[in-house]
């Protein structure tokens, strides 16, 4: 498969029709490509924006490659797309973000270990397959932990906190009794992440570190740039993101979640292969934003200047947040991006707002 550029007009695929499949969608429309996408929701969000859109089951083969053999290349807006799905869709059109970017990053135990194979330091951590092996990890790791299942966990699911060795057995059941991982408690002074992207000539390029604030296990609020960076810092953000970037050979937007344990050290909490909340801000503080660099590097185009040219606060908007939409349309300092869907549920995303300044 080739590694010429895209030309305007022909068709990226992509599986998944969420928000960010949708904002994916708007990007690459913006670009000149037809954007097809394949999701087994009806009328998902994605669906609407897009110039196509096909709704079956992830293991309908005959439908995947239906959708495929359309596309000159294919991308995914989340990571929990089944790798049988995916190997289907690569045996017609190229994949980008490849499939070892997929199979590294959904099971969070082979995540650190990749990590840590980079040369790059994570918290220490365990696997768990029962209430004996966790008990182990425990005394290795020490407390407080966090006990996380291996796969399908996000914005705080599958998670429970271990903060005494009698708390064992009952966080064993909250998540399920599923295969897990412990992870020993980082002692952080703030959460970064650095969103980055990869081309297929291997250039990778970052936007300036963001500084998130999390509740409930979800991402409250983005800062970026984050405040007080110094450009060694930043720079080392930059190398933790080549070296995993280069190391599963990706093509496309990514996302690292860093502790910042001060003094310049920052240490990986996960990877995302994908578009990232933490990266919405780009939306209005980049010349180039986070979907249309991605939509770049699936191109095989070159990648768009990451820099900043406002600062801005990116909040979530949470379930019935969103129910404020006409206060927030008419504040001339916000910029509101809501996601389409359907029904309102608390805890659901359903939309950002951006507020910018001066940098």
């Amino acid at each position: 498969m080739s590694d010429a550029p895209l030309a305007p007009g022909s068709v990226i695929g992509i599986l998944g029709g969420g928000q960010l499949g949708r904002m994916l969608a708007t990007a690459g429309a913006a670009l000149g490509f037809d954007v097809h996408i394949y999701d087994p929701e009806p009328d998902c969000p994605a669906s609407r924006v897009a110039a196509r859109s096909y709704c079956a089951p992830w293991d309908d083969a005959g439908a995947v490659a239906n959708f495929a053999n359309r596309c000159a290349a294919i991308t995914y807006e989340f990571e929990n797309v089944p790798v049988e799905t995916v190997a289907i869709a690569a045996a017609a059109a190229p994949l980008r973000p490849g499939a070892k970017s997929l199979e590294l990053t959904q099971d969070r135990f082979i995540e650190k270990h990749f990590i840590n194979q980079q040369g790059v330091k994570t918290v220490p951590f365990a696997q768990v397959d029962d209430v004996d092996s966790l008990e182990a990890a425990i005394e290795n790791i020490g407390l407080p932990a966090v006990l996380k299942t291996r796969r399908f966990g996000y914005d705080g699911k599958g998670q429970a906190w271990i903060r005494d060795a009698e708390d064992a057995r009952a966080a064993w059941e909250m998540i399920g009794g599923q295969p897990a991982i412990l992870e020993g408690a980082a002692a952080f002074r703030r959460e970064l992440s650095v969103v980055a992207a990869r081309s297929v000539r291997g250039e990778v390029l970052a936007f300036p570190l963001s500084e998130n604030v999390h509740g409930d296990g979800i991402l409250k609020t983005t800062t970026a740039p984050a405040h007080g960076v110094d450009s060694a810092t930043q720079d080392r953000a930059l190398a933790i993101a080549r070296a995993l970037g280069n190391g599963l050979e990706h093509v496309g937007v990514f996302a690292v979640e860093l502790f910042d344990l001060g003094e310049g050290e920052l240490i990986v909490n996960e990877i995302a292969p994908r578009v990232h909340n933490t990266g919405h801000w780009t939306m209005d503080g980049c010349g180039c934003d986070q979907f249309e660099q991605h939509m770049r590097a699936v191109a095989g185009w070159p990648l768009g200047d990451p820099a900043a040219h406002s600062a801005c606060v990116m909040s979530n908007l949470i379930g019935h947040d969103a129910e404020a939409w006409a206060d927030l349309a008419a504040d001339p300092q916000a910029r509101l991006h809501l996601y389409g869907k359907r029904e309102t549920r608390d805890g659901r995303k359903m939309g950002h707002v951006n507020r910018l300044s001066p940098l």
